[in-house]
């Protein structure tokens, strides 16, 4: 029968045992002896004791529970992500506690609070301030996912100079000369590292880069949007590259609607190699980044002591070459 009274130090009490050692035998874990675990199973079972998240906090001296901060649910690029870092909790006995910001105002204080739930916290990078992310990492571990490491905490990212690689197979294998690139660079930090490589490629084929990028986001709709700046003005670009598949496919899908085709009047790239990159006529030439290799290396450096060689961790991308550049499909 359930009683009030009974608590996880109560059934350490009546069992002769530490609380660590209770949260251990609710939570299955197999670092108990049989005969600790049989003596613990006996209380419980007799006295019909629940164990609570807070209990095992106290017992452990920790959540068993992992934080991640990410801007919204919405997109293939962030569904992987969640479904990488969960993946990777699971296998440690985490939960995962997510805070979607959305580019709320009060993110920094949500991120404050969730810290004193969680044993460690994910953070994407763009997403909360500088000095939240530096006062949460003196209260718990903290790896900052696609941006750079600071004085207390670790990043993993993805390696975003192929963009470099892509723009100049535009400028030098195709013979593009007037492109344009979709994205906010003052929005994320992956973002302002493609617009930067796209500018050095520029500068080593000795062509002229477009003074600025075409400042939006990185939606679908936001493609579509490129599409009605750069196609229904005087001079259009003859190649983009977009700083993610999405915006590419809406940018494609604007151009369709205009009666223009792809790549024979305009080519169009992107970045991630998300599935319908593939699946699209043309397939999408874009940039593969392993996202869920990002969420789970991320992860797994939160169960990690910090250390001073922690630092940036940069994970490998891939130029994929398809028919929306001008290449073969299957190229």
């Amino acid at each position: 029968m359930g009683n009030s009274r009974v608590n996880v130090r109560w059934v350490a009490e009546k069992a002769g045992v530490s609380p660590a050692t209770v949260s251990r035998v609710s939570r299955g874990s197999t670092q108990v002896s049989p005969e600790l675990r049989d003596r613990v199973l006996r209380v419980i079972e007799e006295h019909g004791y629940r164990p609570s998240h807070f209990g095992r906090a106290l017992a452990e001296k920790r959540h068993g529970a992992l934080g991640l901060v990410f801007p919204g649910l919405s997109g293939p690029y962030f569904s992987e992500l969640i479904q990488g870092f969960e993946a990777e909790a699971l296998a440690t006995g985490d939960q995962v506690l997510l805070l979607a910001s959305h580019y709320r105002a009060d993110t920094d204080a949500k991120v404050i609070d969730l810290a004193g739930r969680v044993d460690g916290m994910a953070i994407h990078a763009g997403t909360v301030s500088e000095a939240a992310v530096e006062q949460v990492s003196q209260q718990i571990r903290v790896v900052v996912m696609a941006g750079e490491a600071g004085p207390a905490h670790a990043s993993v990212s993805t390696d975003n100079s192929t963009v470099g690689i892509l723009t100049r197979h535009l400028l030098v294998d195709h013979g593009y000369r007037r492109l344009a690139f979709v994205g906010h660079p003052e929005g994320s930090p992956d973002v302002t590292a493609r617009w930067e490589a796209f500018l050095a490629a520029h500068h080593a084929a000795g062509t002229a880069p477009p003074a600025d990028p075409v400042r939006l986001g990185l939606q679908q709709s936001d493609g579509a949007i490129a599409a009605s700046t750069l196609l229904d003005e005087g001079d259009p670009p003859d190649a983009v590259v977009c700083a993610n598949d999405e915006t590419a496919l809406g940018l494609i899908l604007g151009a369709l609607g205009r009666g223009l085709r792809v790549p024979e009047d305009i080519a169009v790239t992107g970045f991630d190699d998300m599935p319908m990159a593939a699946l699209v006529k043309p397939g999408l030439t874009t940039v593969r980044q392993p996202v869920r290799e990002l969420a789970t290396a991320t992860a797994r450096l939160l169960g990690a002591p910090l250390t001073q060689q922690d630092g940036d961790t940069v994970l490998d991308t891939e130029l994929v070459l398809r028919g929306s550049c001008g290449c073969p499909d299957g190229s």
